[in-house]
């Protein structure tokens, strides 16, 4: 049998006032009400026959709301402890609360009778007034699963309502309305891809284990969680201007999203066709023009995006509008897992699970090349910004670079233990940044073939990493749950490091002048933090010379090793 401390009661039974402790037993579906002073049990409540989910009071304290899995919530009489309403709410209730008994016309309260408010498996807030036993105000439904709501309070004095929503996300509502003020993300369970997002790469864009977006502010980390989805987003990728990106995902559905200039974010189109999961997303360089996706068909579709997402946030009726494929072409005999446009949108690269890699044309996806050479599938393919090359990142553990002219092999970097899973192009086209299933981040320099760094911070496959505009900071999302924003601190090491060769530069010049001068007590610390024994056994020679001398003027001696000494 569960027990379940609910709730602590002050009230009236007869003439006799009393603390009475509630408590909610799940075995038999009953409420029973305890004496604080002899510990006896007052009076079981036995109404509900499922498990009862919440108890809520009035603000006098003499009517208790409770209510239940049955599907039903009951208010009581605790002067007499008896069912004086029972109301079907037609849904499994998680959690109910007992609004203020004023009108509210924005909630469908018009009189200042009792309502409640309840929580449920719909994913929805619903208000009900007591005494008809009707819905008079029914929230919004969010689409995709995991919006079952787990729990509801309501912060009488500061106007606010919370409520969780079982994928672990906190929503926070202004009562008197329930427009929603702030929202808190959850547990994110595997993080499989992240961007930044804005003209200044202000946010940042999280695709987890879930069928919801995640939009952060770095600034505040505030979240906005977006909805539209109905199964597990795979993979994003943003338009160059910043405001426009888009998202694929497990439901073979493909949608492009707009943040404004408040940072609010909205889905404006949608397009469906693929025939499975659509796995790999990328958008246009040159403009917002169009957009490709790869999927678990094995083809690939090329979206155009239409002039009336350009010139307005939604369609005339507030949906967004419908995106059509304008080419269709299947392109490996497996999983494609990654698409990359080249910079000028005239080229589309493919990579895939059948261990090759293919350069079309674009628009008509006509066949160019084939890359042949990975020993296992292909998880990425990029192109330079700068050269006419490809780079291939594989479950072999290897990255390839590749000649666009001719498909030859130009370069092979080995480092990773595992499979390669993201690369990209950074310092204008020189270095490579990998990521891998080993939880590893690499910096590679492409002219020597060197890996420069190696970031060990996530604790397991690294499946997002994404450059900012002006190249300078690096985001990494993983299986670990950790999204991890990187700083380029190249520029400040150079410039330590510069500082330090021009100080190193003053203390040997200051140390020369000090020889020339004979000043050797203080030339000897000088050449010990220069590291120059060499020069430490000069001084200390010059100075016994030196001391020698003025001994030999007073009738004295002195030796190298009592010099040593002192």
């Amino acid at each position: 049998m569960g027990l379940c401390v609910s709730g602590m009661s002050y009230g009236t039974m007869g003439h006799t006032t009393f603390g009475a402790l509630l408590e909610l037993c799940t075995a038999d579906a009953a409420i029973r009400v305890w004496s604080l002073q002899d510990r006896s049990c007052l009076a079981v409540l036995t109404a509900h026959y499922s498990a009862v989910t919440s108890l809520t009071f009035s603000a006098d304290g003499h009517t208790m709301l409770s209510s239940g899995r049955d599907k039903i919530c009951i208010l009581w009489d605790l002067h007499s402890c008896k069912a004086t309403r029972t109301v079907p709410v037609f849904e499994s209730v998680e959690a109910a609360v007992l609004l203020p008994e004023e009108p509210v016309p924005t909630l469908g309260m018009k009189n200042s009778g009792l309502h409640f408010l309840t929580a449920g498996d719909q994913g929805t807030l619903r208000v009900w007034e007591a005494a008809s036993g009707q819905c008079v105000y029914t929230q919004p439904q969010l689409p995709g699963p995991g919006q079952e709501l787990t729990h509801c309070a309501l912060a009488r004095t500061a106007g606010l309502l919370l409520s969780v929503t079982a994928d672990h996300n906190l929503l926070l509502y202004e009562a008197q309305s329930l427009q929603l003020q702030k929202q808190f993300a959850g547990y994110s369970e595997e993080v499989l891809d992240v961007r930044f997002l804005g003209p200044k790469d202000s946010h940042i864009v999280v695709a987890s284990n879930s069928p919801c977006l995640k939009v952060f502010e770095l600034q505040t980390s505030a979240c906005q969680i977006l909805h539209g989805h109905t199964d597990i987003v795979l993979a994003l990728d943003v338009f160059r201007k910043g405001w426009l990106f888009a998202s694929c995902a497990k439901d073979q559905s493909v949608r492009v999203w707009r943040m404004n200039k408040a940072g609010q974010v909205a889905c404006v189109a949608q397009g469906s066709g693929h025939t499975h999961s659509v796995g790999t997303i990328c958008c246009s360089r040159l403009k917002e023009s169009f957009l490709v996706t790869g999927s678990q068909d094995c083809t690939v579709k090329l979206w155009p995006l239409p002039e009336a997402l350009l010139s307005k946030s939604t369609a005339p009726d507030g949906s967004s509008i419908i995106l059509q494929a304008q080419a269709t072409q299947r392109c490996h005999d497996k999983d494609i897992n990654s698409v990359a446009v080249a910079p000028n949108d005239k080229l589309l690269a493919t990579g895939s699970q059948d261990r090759t890699a293919k350069l079309w044309a674009l628009p008509q996806c006509q066949l160019l090349g084939v890359f042949s050479g990975h020993r296992r599938g292909l998880w990425c393919v990029q192109f330079s910004p700068m050269d006419q090359v490809l780079a291939t990142a594989s479950a072999d553990g290897t990255i390839k670079l590749w000649a666009l002219q001719d498909f030859s092999c130009l370069k092979t970097f080995e480092g990773h233990d595992a499979s390669v899973l993201k690369v990209a192009f950074v310092s204008r086209g020189t270095q490579l940044l990998s990521s891998g299933s080993d939880g590893l981040v690499k910096l590679w320099t492409i002219k020597n073939n060197e890996c420069v760094r190696t970031l060990d911070a996530h604790e397991d496959k690294v499946w997002g990493l994404h450059c900012s505009q002006l190249d300078d900071r690096t985001l990494t999302g993983a299986s670990d749950s950790c999204v991890i924003l990187w700083k380029d601190v190249t520029e400040a090491e150079q410039a330590e490091e510069q500082a330090k060769r021009e100080e190193h530069v003053v203390k040997q010049q200051e140390l020369d002048n000090l020889l020339h001068e004979k000043r050797y007590l203080r030339a000897l610390g000088l050449a010990i933090s220069l590291d120059r024994p060499h020069t430490v056994l000069t001084v200390i020679q010059g100075q016994y010379l030196l001391l020698q001398g003025q001994g030999a003027g007073n009738g004295t001696s002195m030796t190298i090793d009592s010099l040593s000494g002192t």
